[in-house]
């Protein structure tokens, strides 16, 4: 159930989303708001994303996080969270990413589903996600929290739009049937340096376990993950903060490789 009113939820999310669009630093609203629910927490999500669309941008995916057991046991936490993902988050293959915009962003290495059929839950499973997906590819999450430090509980995340901020994509697309989703290998270089390793396991046991919690999560609220979307997985590696003038290229066994700028 929600504690919130409707007003505090309209203003909370107007507070989330004036840090993002202006890249500045908030202290994590369950200080001021204990008795917020998980279910305030994403009606302030689903405020923003309305905000959004109010305004003329368009959605155009949606990501999980905290999507790897060690991560949500890090964080005392059962299940990971989802955010959407607007039309100007989008960064092209090889692109430049204006740091300015962001407050401490972190680049992750993540695989994205695009489906070709409706996933409603409750009920969904890798099978069934597998059987909807149309093809897989390569992603390259950029995080950004805007709480103070990145420091924050599950539930000021969900209502921060899980991070959200940026995304790159590309590479190559394969059929699901072609790929070992759970032994796919990927390998984040920094300026040329190995920084993290990791492989499709890490999420969930299996990357198309997020996407079937995705598909059962938007049920609990009557949603649905329509054909046609894109759904970043939650990251393979850990998270790698960056700084002004960093170039990152991460290598996808099978998938080809993705890499963007700083600026």
């Amino acid at each position: 159930m929600g504690n919130l009113t409707k007003e505090q939820v309209n203003k909370l999310a107007e507070h989330l989303e004036n840090a993002e669009l202006q890249a500045y630093e908030v202290t994590k609203i369950t200080d001021d708001y204990p008795d917020m629910s998980y279910e305030d927490a994403f009606d302030i999500q689903w405020e923003i994303r309305r905000r959004k669309e109010a305004r003329g941008n368009k959605i155009v995916g949606m990501k999980m996080g905290l999507t790897s057991w060690a991560k949500m046991k890090q964080m005392g936490v059962e299940n990971p969270c989802y955010g959407f993902l607007a039309d100007y988050f989008s960064v092209p293959d090889g692109g430049e990413i204006k740091f300015d915009e962001l407050i401490h962003p972190k680049i992750e290495a993540e695989l994205a589903f695009v489906t070709k059929k409706t996933l409603k839950g409750p009920g969904v499973h890798i099978a069934d996600v597998l059987a909807a997906t149309d093809f897989v590819m390569p992603a390259v999450e950029v995080i950004d929290s805007r709480y103070k430090d990145f420091k924050f509980d599950l539930k000021s995340v969900i209502a921060d739009n899980s991070s959200s901020t940026r995304f790159v994509t590309g590479g190559r697309m394969k059929p699901a049937s072609e790929l070992d989703l759970k032994n796919l290998g990927v390998v984040m270089e920094v300026n040329g340096e190995v920084v993290e390793v990791g492989a499709g396991a890490a999420v969930l046991g299996h990357p198309a376990a997020s996407v079937a919690m995705l598909a059962n999560m938007l049920g609990e609220r009557g949603e649905e993950l329509p054909a046609g979307s894109f759904v970043m997985i939650g990251a393979i590696t850990a998270a790698v903060p960056v700084k002004k003038g960093d170039n990152f290229t991460v290598r996808y066994q099978d998938l080809g490789t993705l890499s963007g700028k700083f600026i």
